[in-house]
């Protein structure tokens, strides 16, 4: 992120969203109903971010701002709530003015702040680990889909060696070379496709050889299962074209036994 508001106004929302919901269980509110409509006469006039419910069992209706609350949104919240006869309440960074403030006291209004430092730092980081998870997630997905079906045994030794070694020392030891041949071994699985460019640190390298071995003993398995399963076919073939000899011969020497009578 180029800075601490780098994300979209709607994505900084939702996740300011999902804080304050996570904050407010924790303070032993339950989560009655997000995104609530409000109708007058049957014309809807607006909507609640939240209805919770406290541990006395009174509703309140939840505005949760990314931002400071001002007038319009203190107002806002008090007449949402009045509509929807429920008690109001504001999640937000704190006041925009001494005006928001004051008339949230007057009308009743629960504020409930939230530093900057904790949103903002929670809203970028809840971000950044979401598409850190996924990039990594897609990652691993490609190389257990998209690598290439044929691996030579060399490689296959390679790769074992590595799966079951805690440190590119003990993988070298097990095959018996040093790091550089090892080193080397790594660059040509990359040119081949085998390894994927990204994988760089050895945990990296390791998990990735672990997910190639278990799909490829899958493979094997899935191969060794056709094969079997041809063979069954193949004897099931050889059987009836026996059964097929064996009518024959019984309707021949049947024949053979009406001419003799």
């Amino acid at each position: 992120m180029s800075s601490k508001h780098g994300l979209s106004p709607s994505r900084r929302w939702l996740s300011s969203e999902r804080i304050a919901l996570r904050v407010l269980e924790e303070l032993g509110f339950k989560i009655v109903e997000t995104r609530k409509k409000i109708s007058i006469n049957g014309v809807e006039v607006g909507e609640i971010d939240a209805i919770v419910e406290d541990e006395n069992g009174v509703k309140w209706g939840v505005e949760i701002k990314a931002g400071r609350i001002d007038v319009t949104g203190v107002r806002q919240a008090y007449v949402n709530s009045i509509i929807a006869e429920v008690k109001p309440m504001i999640i937000c960074k704190g006041f925009a003015d001494d005006a928001a403030k004051e008339l949230a006291e007057k009308l009743g209004v629960k504020v409930m702040e939230l530093s900057d430092v904790f949103l903002v730092d929670s809203e970028e980081l809840e971000v950044v680990i979401r598409e850190v998870m996924e990039n990594t997630l897609a990652d691993y997905l490609e190389t257990l889909f998209a690598t290439p079906l044929n691996i030579k045994q060399e490689w296959l030794e390679v790769l074992n060696a590595i799966a079951s070694s805690h440190s590119i020392e003990e993988a070298c030891e097990k095959l018996g070379v040093d790091v550089s041949t090892l080193t080397r071994k790594l660059s040509e699985l990359r040119s081949s496709g085998v390894l994927p460019q990204w994988a760089r640190k050895y945990t990296s390298i390791k998990r990735v050889a672990q997910i190639m071995l278990q799909r490829y003993s899958t493979l094997q398995v899935v191969t060794e299962a056709q094969k079997v399963l041809e063979l069954l076919k193949q004897l099931r073939d050889q059987l009836n074209q026996l059964l097929t000899t064996l009518s024959n011969l019984r309707k021949s020497f049947e024949s053979l036994r009406e001419g003799q009578t």
